[in-house]
């Protein structure tokens, strides 16, 4: 699916000028109409804090040379173990001209605390 998808609880991120970051909930809700993207190394994507099913792996150090793999007619949220490196996942994106990039606050921490559905292993 194609489009941009807005969320009704976007905020400013405390760190990182000009990213918004999203409630997982909300990620949650929204997730079948998103492209969401995991920026932690691999060992953390099938580790004891699982993954959000369906989301696609990009380790953050890769992000600048797989950029342009990513759609730019979609939103895409970035995700992270705690939201600090998808923060910066998403500075990046919206540095290079992306301009509906979400992060999601609290990262897979926030999620398994939410008791979201997660897969422990690749899929």
């Amino acid at each position: 699916m194609s489009g941009f998808i807005t969320f009704a609880n976007s905020f400013e991120n405390p760190q990182f000028n000009d990213v918004s970051d999203v409630d997982p909930k909300e990620v949650q809700e929204k997730k079948q109409s998103l492209k969401l993207i995991d920026v932690r190394q691999p060992d953390e994507f099938t580790g004891e804090l699982g993954h959000i099913p369906g989301a696609e792996l990009i380790v953050l150090n890769e992000l600048p040379q797989k950029l342009n793999e990513l759609p730019r007619d979609q939103t895409i949220v970035f995700i992270c173990r705690s939201g600090n490196r998808s923060a910066q996942a998403t500075a990046f994106a919206l540095e290079n001209g992306f301009t509906s990039v979400y992060n999601m606050a609290g990262g897979m921490l926030r999620w398994n605390e939410l008791n979201l559905e997660t897969t422990e292993k690749n899929e």
